[in-house]
């Protein structure tokens, strides 16, 4: 009978811990308005930055479904993962923009020398 005791509330404990965790609403935040951010710079026109802007969304979706579900401790690890992702994406994406606009200015430099 003790046993069963003992199991019972080291159930409700662990079960306690989980519920406990506090929502990631600043998390989300900031994984969303790094999404945003690679979105805006154009991340959907360079493939790279695509792909992880596809995985950033993803991963805030199912975090979303988490929280919902009040599993607010895997919500946060898979939102840690797609803040990340959008951050690597928006970098991507500046990167790609910057090459653009650096071809273009060697363009310009070579039609000014006569195209040497």
């Amino acid at each position: 009978m003790r046993s069963a005791w003992i199991a019972t509330g080291a159930a409700l404990f662990v079960s306690g811990c989980g519920a406990s965790f506090p929502t990631p609403s600043e998390r989300l935040a900031q994984a969303e308005s790094a999404s945003r951010g690679a979105k805006e710079l154009g991340a959907e026109s360079e493939p790279n930055a695509s792909l992880h802007l596809k995985m950033a969304n993803d991963q805030i979706k199912q975090a979303k479904d988490l929280m919902e579900r009040g599993d607010n401790k895997r919500a946060d690890a898979l939102l840690v993962r797609a803040q990340s992702d959008g951050e690597l994406a928006l970098q991507m994406a500046k990167a790609a923009k910057t090459r653009a606009e650096a071809d273009e200015l060697i363009a310009k430099v070579k039609s000014m020398r006569g195209g040497k």
